[in-house]
């Protein structure tokens, strides 16, 4: 009898593996929409799979299907309401949910919000994505609905205990949010000696280009590149000397050293680096080669705007 049982279950488990791993690699190479239809199904007949649920609200959240994606978190927490990550996600859920309505109707779900990262914080005192949600989110709500910079902070010193590297990050948004770019400077740094990611690295250029310091972000560029050797790295130095009129030639070499050696890994096309060196270009007074460069941009990519707009003013 027990042989025989298991013959019979058999079937089904192979067709629980089956969706459940169809479903992940769906989710992995980006086909969302076919990630949803393969789980959905399997979740209609095993409402008690609870990764299958995680992975559909997970399709859900790519997709940018707030509500439902909540929906399943929510069953998640009614069924595990001890597992921190299942609070976590459902607040992400709802947190973006809150950004892609009306202020007005956003009051209404904030609450939930930061109830379900507290909690997340509050049963794992090692989720590090649950405090960084609310390093941002205390940050961003008006002291009015329970934004608090000191309620930041202690998170962000929670973070630092756990990572020095995330602390610093984390203190380094909150001072760049409220408008200290010194002291932004001063932790983003901290976090790159300490670190030294290309998120490190990320944010301290961004802080420069906001604050208008194009020198200081492209030695902030080079000294990432030095280190990550990234062939994106060389994109963003033209970008940056383009943009600003700054170091054109350094610039023009980059984005040369870019196109020569693209691959798609590298994530910006081609036809960017053009236009990039039709700036450059321009700005060296050279309409010629501004011409043959944003011609190459237009060649590749036809439909920006941008670049259509560049060449008529040439």
């Amino acid at each position: 009898m027990k042989s025989f049982l298991v013959t019979l279950l058999l079937p089904l488990t192979i067709f629980a593996q089956t969706s459940i791993e169809k479903g992940k690699t769906y989710i992995d190479s980006k086909q969302f929409a076919k990630a949803e239809q393969e789980l959905s199904a399997y979740v209609n007949y095993h409402s008690a799979n609870l990764e299958a649920i995680e992975l559909l609200g997970d399709a859900y959240g790519h997709q940018k299907k707030w509500d439902e994606a909540a929906a399943e978190y929510k069953k998640l927490v009614n069924t595990k309401p001890n597992t921190a990550n299942y609070h976590y996600k459902l607040g992400g859920a709802l947190g973006m949910k809150a950004l892609s309505v009306s202020k007005i109707s956003a009051l209404g779900i904030i609450g939930d919000v930061k109830s379900s990262f507290l909690k997340a914080a509050e049963l794992d005192p090692n989720h590090i994505e649950a405090r960084w949600a609310l390093v941002e989110l205390y940050m961003q709500l008006p002291g009015i609905i329970g934004g608090s910079k000191s309620k930041s902070f202690k998170y962000a010193n929670e973070l630092e205990n756990l990572s020095k590297v995330d602390g610093y990050l984390a203190k380094g948004y909150i001072y760049e949010y409220d408008d200290e770019p010194e002291l932004a400077e001063e932790y983003y740094l901290k976090a790159i000696k300490v670190g030294g990611s290309l998120t490190c690295y990320d944010k301290l250029t961004a802080l420069y280009e906001k604050e208008k310091q194009p020198e200081k972000a492209v030695s902030n560029l080079e000294a990432a590149q030095i280190k990550h050797q990234r062939n994106s790295l060389h994109y963003q130095i033209g970008k940056v000397c383009a943009d600003y009129n700054v170091q054109l030639d350094k610039g023009e070499r980059c984005l040369i050293v870019y196109i020569q050696n693209y691959s798609a890994k590298d994530g910006v096309p081609k036809a960017w680096a053009n236009y990039r060196l039709a700036q450059i270009y321009k700005h060296k007074q050279d309409v010629t080669n501004a011409k043959k460069y944003i011609d190459l941009a237009i060649a590749e990519l036809p439909s920006i705007d941008v670049f259509k707009t560049f060449k008529q003013g040439l």
